[in-house]
């Protein structure tokens, strides 16, 4: 059976009868974890061994792990800093604020894989304009150049432990105030601005550094009147065409508030798909997620399943092995050092 185009979530620590039933439905494709799923690393490698033992291939299993505060594991796991703070290295040294977003990429790949998990939704490649509610720390820098630079620092850290690198959220979050959990960002700015948020893209995607991108619950009202999730202006022109991409494209989660005035769960994952995503998030809500993988039983994308099968993970460590690892001691050492002592903060 092969991957479908819907990625979904589960209640708790271990897999219901119900849970099992849904993610053997065709239109599945994978699963994402969050902090509910999660009791200690013993627990979350048993549960994701069980989700992979469903279905062959196995389904995608991914979660969002950025660091800082976005970190959906925590006992057991290491405290990755935020990355502004990685930013804020990188001015103060950028040799060591690269050596470190490197760091970052490696360790929570590694850890991540010593687990079984493919995918993590990283890096944040948002640009820092000081004005997002939910981006905000998560953010490199302000500067296009040196988001890319760091980016790409973490994504090679990513793949030298076995994970593709996820950007998000396309064309950029940065710009706006807010949080699109919550409801529909507008960003009104002339395209000439958002060329900026678009650059890190640009340079990730020539040298060839992103397997996937997650597209921004977000109206840019200069260029489209749609949400980038469903638009194929951003997608198909902006992304696929002008800037070349060819790995996966996800849609953000279908369940946010930003967008609900887009018909029911079935008819927002079919607009994101017919715009060109490969695969949408529909979290937190299980009728919605029935709803939306009844109304895909029959679809099918053949290049989309090229591109979402790019995406599992390869290779890991026994996780005794990674910790007993030099690499994994030092690294730990110093992310547990930047958390103890204040940050120093530079005039301009």
């Amino acid at each position: 059976m092969s991957l479908g185009p819907v990625m979904l979530d589960i209640d708790g620590l271990h897999l219901s009868p119900a849970d099992r039933d849904l993610l053997r439905e065709p239109a599945v494709g994978g699963v994402i974890l969050f902090t509910r799923n999660f009791e200690s690393p013993e627990q979350i490698a048993d549960l994701v061994d069980d989700i992979r033992a469903l279905r062959s291939p196995p389904l995608l299993i991914a979660v969002d792990h950025e660091g800082g505060r976005v970190q959906r594991f925590r006992e057991g796991f290491t405290a990755i800093p935020p990355m502004r703070r990685i930013g804020r290295e990188f001015d103060r040294d950028s040799e060591s604020g690269l050596r470190a977003a490197r760091e970052a990429g490696w360790m929570i790949a590694s850890e991540l894989r010593a687990v079984g998990i493919d995918l993590c939704f990283a890096p944040c490649l948002d640009l820092d304009w000081g004005v997002s509610e939910i981006i905000g720390n998560r953010a490199f820098h302000n500067k296009p150049d040196a988001v890319g630079e760091l980016a790409g620092a973490f994504s090679r850290g990513l793949r030298s432990a076995g994970m593709a690198a996820v950007g998000k959220h396309f064309p950029g979050h940065g710009a706006v105030l807010a949080d699109s959990h919550l409801k529909l960002p507008i960003d009104r700015r002339d395209y000439g601005l958002v060329l900026d948020d678009m650059r890190p893209y640009e340079r990730l995607i020539a040298n060839g550094s992103l397997a996937g991108v997650m597209l921004a619950h977000i109206i840019y009202e200069k260029m489209d009147p749609l949400p980038a999730g469903f638009s194929e202006y951003w997608i198909q022109r902006e992304l696929r065409s002008r800037l070349g991409f060819g790995g996966a494209v996800f849609c953000d989660d279908l369940g946010m508030k930003a967008t609900r005035d887009y018909g029911s769960m079935a008819e927002r994952a079919r607009t994101a798909l017919d715009a060109g995503c490969d695969m949408v998030l529909v979290c937190n809500d299980r009728d919605a997620a029935h709803q939306a993988v009844d109304a895909l039983v029959d679809y099918s994308n053949p290049l989309s399943l090229v591109r979402l099968a790019r995406l599992h993970g390869t290779g890991h460590l026994l996780r005794q092995t990674l910790l007993a690892s030099d690499e994994w001691m030092s690294i730990n050492r110093q992310f547990a050092r930047w958390s103890e002592r204040p940050e120093l903060h530079l005039d301009a």
